[in-house]
């Protein structure tokens, strides 16, 4: 038997039809084809999806459990999300849970090469939580960008990111933006003592990205937002690769699929992100706490040995939510908020941003164990 993963997916079936269901889940994810038609004995055994167990969990819904083989997916990280649900995720009866991966293929993927820790010591965030904040809104130009990031960093927080739908458009161009905004950030930072970390957003082909990791790191930027879901998984993993001196935030655009969130945020680990933005309780989104909670901890948790990557909850959050967010996360937390800061007139920036880092700096954390 070849070394498999373990897949679980949630399935709308009746009880008479479940069975048949599961088992064309786990050809179809596997071989995709009658297996009346496949005549080698070790596809059969080796390759083939294998139903491990089938859990009613009322109301017409299964819990289905499902082997499949690591030799189909090797160290591609694509490779990996097409064979958890990728013609599956065409059905609409069923919903990709979670997954157990051997541990040679955590190993295959390294996980973020910073992680929580790295992204701590970048800033000096000993014993709290992190701040971040975000560019926006699209439209501007890059020297408006770049005033923002003058009075964001003047406000002490440690990460200033471009919006996510900050790209190369005609009005920000990508070398303009990057080179306005980092400078802003390196002045301001001057005058504050604390070292900010702007993360620009990179976007297109990966020869693109490639382009756009060079000029951030001439610019002497060490911080990148990526969406991996746009940006490809398997590009998302091999930008990891060949740039570890940079950390990673992963945005969670066109992961509202039928898959997991927590399992997203757990795949994004896995591929190298060092933090994880997700779409807070509360906000704009619809996450329940529960489910914040699940992708904290998914992030946060011994994971074959990869290193912790940091939660960023996000999405509609306000500064007067700061002490409630701290309680439920901890210290080990990457609180972001956006337009709940940029809303203050721009001369008030500043301290408005001042206001959301001291609000971080002096809570009473909660007693929580640091991975």
């Amino acid at each position: 038997m070849t070394s498999r993963l373990t897949v679980v997916y949630g399935v709308r079936a009746s009880a008479a039809e479940i069975k048949a269901r599961a088992q064309a889940i786990a050809v179809e994810q596997s071989v995709e084809m009658p297996l009346s038609a496949i005549h080698d004995g070790s596809i059969l055994s080796d390759i083939v999806g294998q139903v491990r167990a089938i859990d009613d969990r009322g109301n017409g819904t299964f819990d289905v459990t499902i082997d499949l083989a690591a030799a189909t997916i090797g160290s591609d990280a694509g490779q990996l999300i097409n064979m958890l649900f990728g013609n599956t995720s065409l059905h609409d009866d069923v919903v990709l849970s979670s997954a157990i991966l051997p541990s040679e293929m955590l190993s295959a993927f390294g996980g973020p090469s910073h992680g929580l820790s790295g992204l701590r010591e970048r800033v000096g965030a000993k014993g709290r939580a992190m701040t971040c904040s975000a560019l926006k809104p699209q439209g501007l130009g890059a020297e408006d960008l770049g005033k923002l990031a003058f009075e964001l960093t003047m406000g002490g927080l440690d990460f200033i990111k471009d919006d996510h739908g900050l790209a190369d458009q005609s009005y920000s161009p990508f070398v303009d933006r990057v080179r306005a905004c980092a400078a802003a950030v390196r002045k301001a930072s001057e005058r504050t003592g604390h070292p900010t970390r702007y993360a620009p957003s990179l976007s297109g082909s990966y020869a693109d990205m490639e382009r756009q990791l060079g000029l951030a790191r001439e610019e002497g930027l060490d911080v990148a937002l990526i969406a991996p879901m746009v940006a490809g998984p398997s590009n998302f993993n091999a930008l990891r690769r060949n740039h570890p001196d940079f950390a990673f935030l992963a945005h969670p655009t066109m992961t509202g699929a039928r898959v997991s969130p927590v399992l997203f945020a757990q795949l994004f680990r896995l591929f190298g992100a060092d933090a994880s933005i997700f779409p807070n309780y509360g906000g704009r989104f619809g996450y329940s706490l529960l489910t914040c909670k699940a992708i904290a901890a998914g992030l946060l948790e011994s994971f074959g040995g990869l290193a912790a990557s940091a939660p960023a909850p996000a999405g509609g959050m306000s500064l007067d939510r700061t002490p409630e967010l701290l309680d439920c996360y901890g210290e080990d937390v990457m609180l972001l908020i956006g337009g709940g800061l940029l809303s203050a007139p721009r001369e008030g920036l500043a301290a408005e941003a001042g206001r959301f880092v001291r609000a971080v700096a002096d809570h009473c954390y909660p007693r929580m164990s640091t991975p």
